[in-house]
């Protein structure tokens, strides 16, 4: 008995303690449950970005991304490629995405494949490759001031170029490019020809105007070089360019009738059409349009 009342009495005088206790317990939940908070949350985090990091990049405008309807200001993206180039897979991919999705707002992009032919004494020779396509590259390069060719490179309406496997320069270059002022290409086909008609032509030096026959849905197996073992798919690829006609300096307007290319190497459902009229001195795409 006396012993329960010794423990009584010190109870009772110890409880300012056992309440300061408490408090401290009460702390430490809390610190510890904050903590494991906290971890879950990093861990989370962890696994989010993990998840997203293998996704392909797109095109990252600066404005709101839609698909784009009628009214769109035409825009040219031409991507010099190779499938000799280690690097230029992404880019393809890129290229197919813009014709396909049309992302940027106020553009309906035309985008057209040039495959170069320096790549082609590296152990794999690209059967869609020319010289001329290389020449062109080189030519733009000169109007450029650049000091090197280089794939992949990709140029939005003669004017601009980056590296083609970047989404937001493609975005950005595209948008701006989509403000200018360009003239309207309408050009109907008519059994193996089109007729074309060019309006709304600003003020601009003696240009060419282009016909340009692309192939899409080819898929290559390489067996050598930089992607051995890849099975490359290809959108938009340049069979044949041809000048019909030459826009003289000032012109508002331009008519003409072309001959549209055929070759029993291609596959006329996957066959298209891009006429362009780009500026001789400059480089400069003052207007281009589908035939449909």
């Amino acid at each position: 008995m006396s012993v329960q009342r010794k423990a009584g009495r010190l109870g009772w005088q110890n409880w300012p303690n056992r309440t300061l206790c408490l408090k401290g317990v009460i702390l430490l939940f809390f610190y510890v449950m904050r903590s494991i908070g906290l971890c879950f949350l990093l861990v989370f985090m962890i696994i989010a970005s993990a998840c997203t990091a293998d996704k392909p990049a797109n095109p990252v405008p600066k404005e709101p991304v839609t698909k784009n309807a009628g009214g769109s200001k035409a825009v040219l993206i031409e991507l010099f490629t190779s499938e000799g180039c280690g690097n230029c897979p992404p880019a393809d991919k890129q290229l197919a995405f813009l014709e396909t999705q049309q992302p940027v707002p106020g553009a309906d992009v035309i985008t057209l494949g040039y495959h170069v032919d320096y790549f082609n004494d590296r152990g794999w020779k690209d059967e869609y490759s020319s010289a001329d396509h290389t020449k062109r590259q080189q030519l733009y390069s000169m109007r450029m001031n650049l000091d090197t060719i280089y794939t992949p490179q990709m140029i939005v309406d003669g004017r601009s170029q980056f590296i083609g496997s970047d989404p937001a320069k493609a975005g950005d270059a595209i948008l701006k490019a989509a403000k200018s002022d360009k003239g309207e290409v309408v050009a109907t086909r008519s059994g193996r020809s089109a007729q074309i008609k060019v309006t709304g032509l600003g003020q601009h030096n003696v240009a060419t105007a282009v016909l340009v026959s692309a192939e899409d849905g080819l898929v290559s197996k390489v067996k050598a070089g930089n992607n051995i073992g890849k099975t490359l798919s290809h959108s938009s690829v340049v069979r044949k360019v041809q000048g019909f006609g030459k826009v003289p300096e000032k012109a508002a307007e331009f008519t003409a009738t072309v001959e549209l290319p055929t070759d029993p190497a291609w596959k006329t459902e996957n066959t298209r059409y891009v006429v362009y009229v780009q500026e001789d001195m400059s480089g400069r795409i003052i207007a281009v349009g589908r035939v449909k």
